[in-house]
C-alpha cells in the first residue's frame, strides 16, 4: 500500500510539473489518502500485536 502511494505521490510531482493541475491535485490527494490507510492499519496491528503477545506469553 505504500508503493502504491509513492507512485500517486510521483505521478502528481509529475503531473505539477507539466501543469496538469487537477490530475496533480488529485493524484496527491490518493496518495494522502492510502497512507493514511495504511498508517492506520501499521498502529492497529501494532497495537494489537503488544496485547496479544503480552497475553499469550
Amino acid at each position: 500500500m505504500i508503493k502504491l502511494a509513492l507512485v500517486f505521490l510521483l505521478i502528481a510531482a509529475v503531473a505539477g510539473i507539466l501543469g496538469f493541475s487537477g490530475l496533480a491535485g488529485a493524484a496527491a490527494n490518493i496518495a494522502m489518502f492510502l497512507f493514511a490507510v495504511a498508517l492506520i492499519i501499521f498502529v492497529v496491528l501494532l497495537v494489537l500485536g503488544l496485547t496479544v503477545y503480552k497475553k499469550i506469553t
